[in-house]
């Protein structure tokens, strides 16, 4: 089975090799030319959110906390690409842009350009450190151990720095393509055999429901129910400005598969991310006693083990050929919007003025440094998958959501604006997360209304002044 697994990620490098052979500028390498068609677009933005985090993190919540524990995946993920979709896909692809830092700097200035762009690069580190955290754990597990979880960490690493480097976005879209088919497929046929085990879906849902997982709100009268809402608007609002979720939006042929796709996938991805939460589920009723003596050490590990000692070898094949997919798929394309980002809109602020070929090496160096601060940052880092990717938003949620929603709906929104809602939504949020963490009110909600109070001022008041 191990062999097989290697075999399959092999290909995905190959993949990527192959396709390097058609990126000859950094528009190929960054936006595959803008040339996409509906289906690959639909499945990268898929492929957006359905990584670690879905299959390992989320369903390890819910064994733990049930569907209210989900708040920020799937419910808040896959209400960032409606959103997307429905309201910022048509005007943004109409703007032709490299980047969403681009976007900053035509509306507002380099300044703001550069400042937001180093926001949302720092936002990455949570998000792809998961991935390359699962994809650790994951060859820890199939390994058997004898592979420990910081080598498996180093050598997803360089799986994924291989193919994203070499072949960029038109490597990413194929593979990712390649990839969906195999987590559908797959991820279909082991619910089928597990969810058999367990004594059918019918079954499954009533215990779930029976021990009280199936709410999806805590009491609106609890404290529980302000934390659901701040971590809803957390993934839901601050991981709309992200540079990842663009660039697959903005490769597509035209507007109208970008903003279809990407509400399609938003939606397909609310329904598809139920499956790893009965799997999980299904393992409490299959197996109690060793599901319990697991989330003791790490509930991330009940649905890996659940599929190892239940099922058949060509289930595990497909279970773990399904994990890989999906970590690779969404690794590789997160992977490639920071190293962008920094060259295209951080570089350049600097001073560095690139040419094309330039820009595309520039951009794999970048590339590669990021991939390495990461790399240290999963190796350093104790925290669940569920946390690293909850954690991840609340910058760009506090500083750079409102300078965009704004900037992109509001004619009266000014540098002076962007600027003032920068400044006080990153330094609230800061202050109450390092002195008041306790409070009833998370701290990165705090940071946005900041954030929008100084958009109204700077934009209204500032200018007038002056």
């Amino acid at each position: 089975m191990t062999a097989t697994i290697f075999f399959y990620i092999l290909i995905s490098i190959s993949i990527g090799l192959y396709f390097s052979k058609r990126v000859k500028t950094g528009d190929d390498f960054i936006r595959a030319g803008r040339n996409l068609p509906f289906i690959i677009i639909f499945a990268m933005v898929f492929a957006t959110w359905f990584g670690a985090e879905t299959v390992l993190g989320i369903s390890a919540t819910f064994l733990e906390e049930g569907l209210s524990g989900l708040a920020s995946d799937p419910f808040g993920a896959s209400a960032c690409l409606i959103i997307f979709g429905i309201f910022f896909a048509k005007k943004l692809y109409r703007m032709n842009l490299m980047t969403l830092g681009d976007f900053f700097r035509k509306k507002y200035n380099r300044h703001i350009e550069f400042t937001i762009s180093i926001l949302i690069i720092i936002s990455y580190l949570g998000w792809i450190s998961a991935q390359i955290t699962a994809l650790g754990l994951v060859i820890f597990i199939l390994s058997d151990g004898i592979i420990t979880k910081e080598f498996g960490i180093l050598f997803g690493s360089c799986i994924v720095l291989t193919y994203t480097i070499m072949g960029g976005m038109w490597a990413i879209a194929t593979t990712t393509f390649i990839q969906m088919v195999v987590i559908l497929i797959g991820l279909l046929l082991v619910s089928f055999e597990i969810v058999d085990l367990a004594g059918g879906l019918t079954n499954v849902i009533a215990k779930a429901n029976f021990d009280g997982k199936l709410h999806v709100l805590p009491s609106i009268e609890s404290l529980d129910f302000l934390l659901w809402i701040a971590a809803f608007l957390t993934m839901a609002l601050g991981s709309i400005p992200q540079q990842d979720v663009f660039q697959r939006v903005n490769s597509a042929k035209n507007e109208k598969i970008a903003s279809i796709g990407t509400t399609l996938g938003g939606l397909i991805y609310l329904v598809f991310a139920t499956i790893p939460l009965i799997l999980a589920y299904s393992a409490f009723i299959i197996d109690p006693a060793g599901t319990s003596k697991l989330m003791e050490i790490d509930s991330q590990l009940v649905l890996p083990k659940l599929i190892l000692l239940n099922t058949s070898d060509w289930i595990q094949i497909l279970f773990f050929g399904s994990l890989i997919s999906v970590i690779l798929s969404t690794a590789a394309g997160t992977l490639l919007a920071p190293g962008v980002l920094f060259t295209q809109n951080v570089a350049r602020y600097l001073g560095l003025e690139l040419g094309d070929k330039n820009f595309l090496k520039a951009t794999r160096i970048s590339i590669l440094l990021f991939t390495v601060m990461i790399t240290i940052y999963a190796m350093s880092s104790n925290e669940n998958i569920h946390k690293m990717v909850e954690n991840a938003y609340r910058v760009t949620l506090a500083g750079a959501f409102v300078p965009l929603v704004f900037g992109m709906f509001w004619k009266k929104a000014n540098s002076q604006g962007a600027g003032l809602a920068i400044t006080l939504g990153i330094f609230s949020w800061l202050f109450l997360e390092f002195f008041f963490a306790d409070l009833i009110i998370e701290p990165q909600l705090v940071g946005l209304v900041f954030s929008f109070i100084g958009m109204i001022v700077g934009s209204l008041f500032i200018e007038k002044a002056k």
